[in-house]
């Protein structure tokens, strides 16, 4: 309810009681009301503060999230450069696997061919030495053969010619023999350049293992990095979730607190119009702070002095509060029993020891009429007796004790989380 309607209702409302009444009640509704109005404009206030509270979370954790996927995307542009040249290494460890193959056939081919030459010297020396047995052999036969010239006279024409044949079978044995020397300087030159060849070729090989070697060293680096890049990646992926899901539950929690308050609001101003002869009495007053709301009701209103037991005037001001209560179902009811530091007279005691008992009393005698008469569900319901252990106002004054002697209705949020569950399953529910 709106201030000034509120106040418009206490002025006709003054205005329609006796005039012996109608100054001292004028009086106390106005203050009653400016002061209950205040705490509502104060509560409301806060509401504003705390929504631009929560406004400016719901910026900073924005800003969060938008920082994180830039910081998601530069992690996902460098994976993508790494798989990059890994796929690049890949392929050239490929190349030089079938160069170190090549290499090796080769090399196999090179010894191949060295052995076959080796071979092949091997023979043309054995060749070399028959020849020059055999030139041993001629020359001999030629020496005997002159000896007998002076002898043979006869013969000197056929020993010419012999001479003439064993002279060219010996050029040709020359020729032959120095064929195969020349034969053998080109097989150990050919060989000395396959050695060279070879050892070429095997420093080569060794270079090209430990560049492959080095190759896989760096390729395990690589998938290592690789590793540790997606366990970071999945690690901020899993950061960016969580803040999202703590995100959502903050809105929701945001949420959940906007509507307790605007229902406590609507309850508060439902009270004000139930009970609006009370409260310009001054009997009543109704307090929202935040997400709380008391009702204070002083306790002549509901029973007479030293009785637990609620008087008719009270159980009609009970029915105008439990028409408003039944109602409510999001909220938890404690009702509070209060009382001033005068102990409890001797006529008295039979019934209530001390003044926890009557406060004890009280709180559960209004319950137990909630439950009854006022139709309120009994598992919202609490009772508490504090005697005098929570004034008001001081006990050594007539106004502070019977400020302090009191009964409190006091409405309080369930918890924030069930509520926001409940407002998630309500908004899919209309989807």
């Amino acid at each position: 309810m709106r201030p000034r309607v509120l106040h418009s209702i206490v002025v006709q409302t003054c205005l329609l009681l006796p005039m012996g009444l109608v100054l001292f009640a004028g009086c106390v509704a106005k203050d009653t009301h400016l002061k209950t109005l205040g705490e509502l404009d104060a509560a409301k206030q806060h509401s504003a503060e705390q929504a631009l509270e929560l406004e400016h979370m719901k910026a900073q954790l924005q800003a969060q999230a938008d920082h994180l996927k830039q910081q998601l995307a530069a992690l996902q542009q460098s994976l993508d450069e790494e798989a990059a040249q890994r796929k690049t290494a890949e392929e050239t460890a490929a190349a030089i696997a079938r160069e170190r193959e090549q290499l090796e056939t080769r090399s196999r081919t090179l010894e191949a061919r060295l052995a076959d030459l080796e071979a092949e010297k091997s023979r043309l020396g054995q060749d070399l030495n028959l020849v020059r047995t055999d030139i041993a052999t001629l020359q001999k036969k030629l020496e005997d053969e002159t000896s007998q010239v002076s002898s043979l006279e006869q013969d000197k024409q056929a020993l010419a010619q012999k001479t003439a044949a064993a002279q060219q079978a010996i050029t040709a044995l020359q020729q032959r023999a120095a064929q195969l020397e020349a034969d053998s300087a080109r097989v150990t030159q050919e060989r000395e350049q396959l050695r060279q060849q070879h050892n070429h070729l095997a420093a080569s090989l060794a270079r090209e293992r430990e560049r492959l070697k080095a190759e896989e060293a760096e390729k395990a680096r690589l998938a290592q990095e690789q590793a540790q890049l997606a366990a970071s990646l999945e690690q901020e992926r899993q950061r960016l979730k969580a803040e999202e899901v703590e995100k959502a539950r903050l809105e929701q929690e945001r949420a959940a607190k906007e509507a307790e308050i605007a229902r406590l609001t609507r309850t508060q101003e439902e009270l004000s119009r139930s009970l609006q002869d009370e409260i310009a009495k001054g009997n009543i007053t109704i307090q929202q702070v935040r997400d709380q709301l008391t009702i204070n009701m002083v306790d002549k209103v509901l029973f007479d002095s030293g009785q637990a037991q609620v008087k008719p005037a009270g159980m009609k001001v009970l029915k105008q509060v439990s028409d408003v209560l039944n109602k409510i179902t999001d909220k938890q009811i404690r009702i509070e029993g209060h009382t001033d530091n005068v102990p409890i007279s001797v006529k008295l005691q039979d019934k209530f020891k001390s003044n926890w008992e009557l406060s004890t009393a009280r709180a559960t005698t209004v319950v137990r009429y909630l439950i009854e008469q006022g139709g309120v569900d009994r598992q919202y319901l609490s009772a508490v007796g504090y005697a005098d252990t929570h004034p008001v106002g001081p006990n050594d004054t007539d106004e502070g004790r019977s400020a302090n002697r009191r009964i409190e209705i006091v409405l309080h949020p369930k918890d924030l989380s069930a509520i926001s569950g409940q407002l998630s399953s309500a908004a899919i529910g209309e989807r």
